[in-house]
């Protein structure tokens, strides 16, 4: 399995000048090779393969004084390049043939795009000092800030320049799985809005709402940007707090699903959820918070831990009816609107949690033996059948608390 393990890196002025020269370089390469692609294609000619472009964009194009100061960077970087603009067009064909969800086509690189990224892989010789710093070609030495170890020897690095500014350095390494201690609980959990995730057991996770939280610091952030001139220092500086801003944002969600994620796994043998169809709540008027939830990259760090820990995780198709479908009884009374979030069972009677009981149908629909328990919230009045055996009077048998003749 090959994970990502991303640090901080501080890197000097003279460093960030050189990191900014492969940045240049590389975009400069990519759109260089979408240009000759693009012309092919509107000439009726198939495209160029990589080895061509690699050839006649790298090899022959540092000769021209156009483009001598390319020889300032790894010529890996330069390569890395062409190979993302081929994976670029490989994922759009596949898309359309219906390999994979559909993506737009690739696109000209910008100077003034947000995020700017190199890749260095092992023939570059990038290596990790003595000292710990993060020696790249062409570059010199990084610092980094390292939080934890690095299970093995990474196969490549990605220097990484985000929106706000900040640098990180990406490795991709090769581990094994590290199974846990067999346990007995399994888990199905609903994920929503009101409460982030409810679990079969009865926990409730409430929602965070970073964004939510954070508005009135972006709303201020957001005008103070909006009321400076186009293309002056000070829009510039106004546009990096923006980004810092929904950059803490960001990592404070992300930390909350990671720890929320490795709970889960740690204390379940087995968790299931919904396929829920982001894209489509994504498009209604719940879109901020769905978007503040981030149920997609939530349930992707359930499932990757899944598989690294030895767990079993199991997806549910989204039209199963979890909130119709009483977890006691079984009845199936249609659904219900948003505010109805405690029902009756027509059936029992049972008093039913809606979050709870569907948490509870998403764990047996994928095959888990969970407790009904946890979704009554008080069992109803259910009247006794008329042929239902009652207590004995003076010796006669009684019929639901009348006497037989």
């Amino acid at each position: 399995m090959q994970l990502r393990y991303s640090f901080r890196l501080d890197p000097t002025a003279g460093r960030r000048e050189a990191l900014a020269r492969a940045f240049g370089c590389a975009r400069v390469v990519f759109n260089d090779a979408l240009r000759a692609r693009e012309t092919a294609r509107a000439k009726g000619l198939p495209f160029p393969k990589v080895g061509d472009l690699s050839k006649l964009l790298i090899t022959e194009a540092k000769k021209t004084i156009e483009r001598a100061w390319f020889g300032e960077v790894s010529a890996v970087v330069l390569q890395q390049s062409l190979r993302d603009l081929d994976a670029a067009y490989r994922n759009f064909f596949d898309g359309l043939k219906g390999k994979r969800p559909r993506m737009g086509a690739p696109r000209f690189k910008s100077k003034r795009d947000n995020r700017q990224a190199v890749r260095f892989t092992a023939n570059a010789r990038w290596r990790i000092t003595p000292g710990g710093d993060l020696s790249l070609p062409k570059t010199g030495d990084v610092r980094v800030k390292w939080s934890r170890a690095l299970p093995s020897v990474p196969s490549t690095v990605t220097v990484i320049k985000d929106a706000a500014g900040r640098y990180f350095a990406s490795f991709v390494v090769e581990t094994g799985p590290a199974p846990l201690p067999d346990v007995k609980p399994v888990v199905g959990i609903d994920l929503g809005l009101g409460h982030f995730a409810v679990l079969s057991d009865g926990t409730k996770i409430d929602a965070p709402r970073f964004l939510r939280r954070a508005e009135k610091k972006l709303k201020k952030a957001q005008r103070a940007l909006s009321r400076k001139a186009k293309g002056s220092n000070n829009r510039d500086k106004a546009r990096v707090k923006v980004a810092r801003a929904h950059a803490r944002v960001a990592d404070a969600r992300r930390e909350f699903h990671h720890q929320l994620s490795t709970r889960i796994i740690r204390e379940n043998q087995a968790v299931a959820v919904e396929d829920l169809a982001v894209k489509g709540l994504a498009r209604t008027r719940l879109a901020k918070s769905v978007h503040d939830a981030g149920w997609a990259s939530f349930v992707a760090m359930l499932e990757y831990k899944a598989a690294l820990y030895g767990r079993t995780f199991i997806r549910i198709g989204r039209f199963e009816p979890t909130s119709q479908v009483c977890c006691v009884y079984g009845m199936k009374d249609g659904p219900k609107p948003l505010h109805v979030r405690v029902w009756e069972c027509q059936g029992c009677g049972a008093v039913l949690d809606r979050d709870i009981n569907a948490a509870v149908k998403v764990a047996r629909a994928a095959g888990l033996a969970v407790s009904a328990c946890g979704a009554r919230v008080r069992p109803g009045l259910v009247p006794a059948p008329r042929d239902e055996a009652g207590t004995h009077r003076d010796g006669r048998p009684t019929v639901a608390g009348i006497p037989a003749r």
